[in-house]
């Protein structure tokens, strides 16, 4: 019973002893062994450090990724307009990456298609010959246009929108008079009606008559062949009336031209200044026209008796270099006109096999209305501390073209042509892209009552000539051709032209539409497309609309490439390659197929005259 008793007892007291410790010991912490307050601890740490890269990658990380967790995604302490600036710095430099990037590889592309040998005769460079001055005239301008200001230049050239590169540029001069042309060629310009210098002429007579090389470009129509045609009458003059010629002395200036027609035209031009030379008690300068498809004794008796200045195209001179029947030993002067057709289309051997037949130094001109910065850098090697003259664009479309871009399926082109032929007074001039297109269409105006003529490569030079002389006479209203009638002929009063088709590339287009809206006069000029043309081109042509301040139609406004954002990066617009602006050199067509060409040797385009008989 004792023991029954005592045991509650020992259990209430048991049981207050634990409640009066818990009661005394209020900050009592249990036994953690060492092992788990050592995980503890690590994992603390393991957090701790989490937390701190977490902060870290935050402060280094792009705005837009420190967005807060609110449902609006603003900073929780930067304000909005700070968070857009921010970003908009974020979007230029990569904007920048990016376009360096399109720049660098271009800067490859274009050096990898850059000739490597300099444009100079095969003589020259294998003895390494080299001229540092150019040749000395006996020119110089007026005494009181050469003590004028500088700045006065500065604001002639500014005013008539006029670029100017090279060493002693000389001053432009605003009057024939003043560049101290004789009475026979001054009463020869004005029965011309020509009676005050282009800009082209303003400098670069004066840079010509100094005995500067030069690069010309303009535009179609604005008085290029002046520039090289009377320097070239002048320094033979000089010679003349010095030393006269002797039998097979000549030529002393030498005119090359890509196709017969652009050199009949230059030949007959040159011929008018020295007959009225000749007419004003001048000294007889004779001529000759070195051109495939007319008779070789002809030219060769001219040169017999004494030749001053020849107009060839390369083909033709070249067979007469090499069969001794021509000798450039005191030639001094040679103009390459249309230059950039001559050495852009594969005619770098043959310029620079003509150039080996000099026997000393030569004052060079290159002229064209279109001359990418490839030519330009390329032709450079060849002229001694040339001046490039430059006015306006290289390769753009002249402002008094009034251009025209029309929708028209490919079966309805034909039949549409009719309507179009309505839009101005005759003479029209019409250009295909096919010599079966140039003879379709002929035929199909002739059946309709049109008085046309038509001229393409694969006609003889008599057809071709005798077409071309009775459009010019007025007694044919409409010519059909080829790309062989569109680099440099002057039809007088052709208010329209119609491009039956898109051409393959938009120099071509600019030069064909360059026919019209010559020296200060307006026209229109019509040109059809559809599906069927290279996307690539007619984003040249939208773009050359776009730059002349033009009409865009839907179906070129429509149009969009990937590389637009690029087509104008620092100073270079476009491709640095064709000149075109709605592309890069990264996407040039002509490039591309240029490299095609080269890989499968296929032969020369119509519209440089391709066929045997023109060279």
């Amino acid at each position: 019973m004792c023991e029954n008793e005592g045991e509650p007892v020992r259990k209430r007291y048991r049981r207050e002893e634990s409640e009066s410790e818990s009661e005394s010991d209020d900050d009592y912490v249990p036994y953690v062994p060492l092992k788990e307050r050592r995980k503890q601890q690590l994992h603390t740490l393991g957090r701790l450090n989490l937390t701190l890269q977490e902060e870290e990658s935050k402060s280094n990380s792009a705005i837009e990724e420190e967005i807060d967790d609110d449902q609006y995604g603003r900073k929780s302490n930067i304000s909005l307009l700070d968070q857009h600036n921010e970003l908009k710095k974020k979007a230029e430099a990569r904007k920048e990456s990016a376009l360096e990037k399109q720049l660098k590889e271009e800067e490859k592309i274009l050096e990898s298609v850059a000739e490597k040998r300099a444009l100079m005769g095969v003589a020259e460079l294998a003895k390494g010959i080299q001229y540092e001055e150019p040749i000395k005239t006996g020119w110089k301008p007026p005494k009181y246009i050469l003590e004028l200001s500088e700045m006065r230049h500065e604001r002639v050239r500014k005013k008539n929108r006029i670029l100017v590169e090279g060493d002693d540029i000389p001053p432009p001069i605003k009057t024939f008079k003043e560049m101290k042309f004789p009475k026979g060629i001054l009463n020869s310009l004005k029965k011309k009606g020509i009676s005050k210098p282009t800009p082209i002429q303003m400098q670069g007579l004066p840079a010509v008559l100094s005995g500067r090389d030069m690069i010309g470009i303009a535009f179609t129509g604005s008085g290029k062949t002046l520039v090289f045609v009377l320097p070239i009458i002048m320094f033979c003059l000089e010679q003349e009336i010095k030393l006269p010629f002797l039998k097979n002395e000549g030529p002393y200036g030498l005119v090359i031209c890509p196709s017969r027609e652009l050199a009949k035209q230059t030949d007959e031009i040159i011929r008018y200044y020295t007959q009225c030379l000749a007419n004003d008690g001048m000294p007889t300068l004779r001529c000759c026209l070195c051109i495939g498809g007319t008779s070789v004794r002809d030219q060769l008796d001219v040169v017999r008796r004494g030749v001053h200045i020849m107009v060839a195209t390369p083909g033709r001179l070249m067979d007469m270099l090499d069969k001794k029947m021509v000798n450039l030993g005191i030639c001094r002067y040679l103009c390459l006109d249309e230059a950039d057709r001559m050495i852009d289309m594969g005619f770098e051997e043959d310029v620079r096999t003509i150039f080996s037949y000099f026997k000393g130094q030569r004052q060079t001109l290159l002229f064209s209305a279109t001359m990418p910065k490839k030519i330009q850098n390329f032709a450079r090697s060849a002229l001694v501390k040339p001046i490039t003259v430059n006015v306006g664009r290289a390769g753009a479309a002249s402002m008094d073209v009034i251009q025209e871009v029309e929708y028209v399926k490919q079966e309805a082109k034909i039949v549409h042509l009719l309507d179009t032929l309505q839009k101005t007074a005759p003479p029209v001039l019409i250009f295909a892209e096919k010599k079966q297109d140039v003879d379709a269409i002929h035929e199909y105006l002739l059946l309709k009552g049109v008085e046309a003529v038509a001229i393409h490569g694969g006609k003889d030079q008599d057809e071709r000539s005798r077409a071309v002389e009775g459009f010019r006479k007025g007694e044919k209203d409409v010519l059909v051709a080829t790309d062989v009638a569109s680099k440099g002929l002057d039809f007088c009063d052709i208010q329209h032209v119609i491009n039956y088709d898109m051409p393959e590339d938009i120099e071509n287009y600019v030069h064909r539409i360059g026919r019209t809206g010559r020296s200060g006069k307006k026209g229109i000029a019509t040109t059809f497309i559809n599906k069927a043309c290279d996307e690539s081109v007619l984003l040249d042509l939208k773009h050359l609309l776009i730059e002349a301040k033009q009409k865009i139609p839907p179906f070129l406004a429509t149009l969009q490439s990937e590389s637009e954002k690029y087509l104008e990066l620092g100073d270079e617009r476009g491709c640095s390659y064709c000149g075109g602006l709605g592309h890069r050199i990264t996407d040039c067509p002509k490039l591309e197929a240029m490299q095609n060409k080269q890989a499968s040797n296929i032969g020369r385009r119509d519209y440089l005259a391709s066929n045997s008989a023109d060279w």
